[in-house]
């Protein structure tokens, strides 16, 4: 049987590897209504067209922040608004 990691790192490679960030910007209001949630998350846009926002959940329930590492900066999170 396949290794649960295993199968979601090949889909998430397969989403992201050799991916150009073209576009950054937040969710808009109307969007964040639309979605049925309280806050507004950056939403990343690749070359290929897909879009990348998180979550606070795998159900999508609400709006996520992102948490980097990036040497020289000492804030370490994208928050929702």
């Amino acid at each position: 049987m396949t290794n649960v990691r295993q199968v979601w790192t090949k889909k998430a490679s397969d989403v992201l590897l050799g991916r150009k960030i073209v576009a950054v910007q937040y969710l808009t209001n109307e969007e964040r209504d639309e979605m049925g949630w309280y806050s507004c998350p950056i939403i990343i846009t690749l070359d290929d067209g897909t879009i990348i926002f998180p979550t606070s959940d795998d159900e999508g329930n609400d709006a996520g922040a992102i948490h980097y590492q990036k040497q020289g900066d000492n804030n370490f999170v994208i928050p929702v608004i």
